[in-house]
């Protein structure tokens, strides 16, 4: 682990794993609160690393520092639950060694009932022996190749403030000590103005990733919907749309986009074509090898949610009330869609379902 004024969320991520793993290393950057005297009642292999404004510096550091076979990274707002506890311990007794990596689901966001709301994929555990490195001083990646091993395996985020103020400043360093930014790092550039909500600055340089050649497909994918979302901020709805569309010039429909398509018809009052989208996402399956982000509530109720709404403004009140049950399939608690079935049933005159 790299560290720096993690005191508030440091305790969780190792309390989760600390039974896991045979050695803990955490590298310090230079915290001011109670992070090393946090991290010293769990390992004493802590060691100091001057900020140089290169994240991937820090991390090629910490995996110097790893005497085990196997090294498992994390974040100080990372953490495993219990259902992922139980698999990783059951993989340390499992795992082939010829695999040099291990891919785990990384979750983003969660949903009201805890179930994974959005997510995207890590090279988690690599073979200490391969010698992978660390690249890039912002958003900082992994060069993994050899015999990766997908697993269902997942490490939930839960971020605390934001970072984009730090960010910037470390693009700005780029920029000048570069002369520019290039390749992937316009994509995580543009993420960071769009986060500082600077939309029109943000589009631009997505506009400017999306004319480069494409070398991961996942990334122009991304590139494309954060535009949307900068589009729909700065009020050009049809702009929005059409960043969206464009997702399918690098890969078939997706649910994600596809709902977003049909929320932008939905907005227009164009609510067959919203309902072709919404339908659409439902017939469509999660893609299994990605490594972009998923939002995967569009995978789940989302669709069944607007398909409510888009039915009940037709009018169409049984088929209102089916995609809303279906909805709860995912959400039971949900007190809007509760709602939604006491509404419907009323409206429809029953008090035990359609008829």
């Amino acid at each position: 682990m790299i560290v720096k004024n993690e005191e508030e969320v440091l305790a969780r991520c190792l309390d989760s794993v600390r039974d896991l793993v045979d050695e803990i290393v955490i590298v310090d950057t230079g915290s001011t609160d109670g992070t090393k005297e946090i991290a010293s009642r769990y390992t004493d292999r802590i060691y100091d690393f001057e900020w140089i404004y290169d994240f991937a510096a820090a991390r090629n550091y910490s995996f110097s520092l790893a005497t085990q076979d196997y090294i498992l990274w994390l974040d100080a707002d990372d953490r495993l639950r219990e259902r992922d506890r139980k698999l990783f311990a059951s993989l340390k007794e499992t795992l082939d060694p010829a695999v040099d990596s291990v891919a785990m689901e990384y979750h983003l966001l969660l949903d009201a009932e805890g179930n994974p709301a959005a997510m995207s994929r890590r090279n988690r555990l690599v073979k200490r022996s391969r010698g992978y490195r660390w690249h890039n001083p912002i958003h900082e990646y992994l060069e993994v190749n050899g015999n990766v091993y997908l697993t269902d395996i997942a490490v939930t985020h839960d971020r605390k403030g934001s970072h984009s103020a730090r960010n910037l400043d470390i693009f700005q360093r780029m920029m000048e000590r570069d002369g520019g930014l290039f390749g992937r790092n316009l994509l995580y550039y543009g993420n960071e103005l769009a986060d500082s909500q600077r939309y029109a600055e943000a589009a631009e340089i997505y506009e400017k990733f999306l004319s480069q050649p494409v070398e991961y497909f996942e990334d122009h994918l991304l590139a494309c919907s954060k535009l949307a979302e900068c589009r729909h901020h700065l009020g050009d709805m049809e702009g929005k749309l059409r960043s969206l569309v464009r997702t399918m010039e690098y890969d078939i429909p997706r649910a994600d986009f596809c709902c977003a398509i049909g929320y932008c018809y939905q907005d227009r009052g164009e609510i067959r074509k919203a309902i072709f989208w919404y339908e659409l996402a439902l017939r469509l399956e999660k893609p299994l090898h990605h490594f972009g982000i998923l939002n995967l509530i569009c995978w789940t109720w989302l669709p069944h949610l607007q398909l409510c709404i888009c039915y009940g403004l037709l009018g169409e009140l049984e088929r209102a009330y089916e995609h809303n049950e279906k909805a709860l399939e995912f959400l039971p608690r949900d007190p809007n869609l509760l709602s939604n079935r006491a509404k419907l049933l009323e409206a429809m005159g029953e008090g035990g379902g359609p008829g």
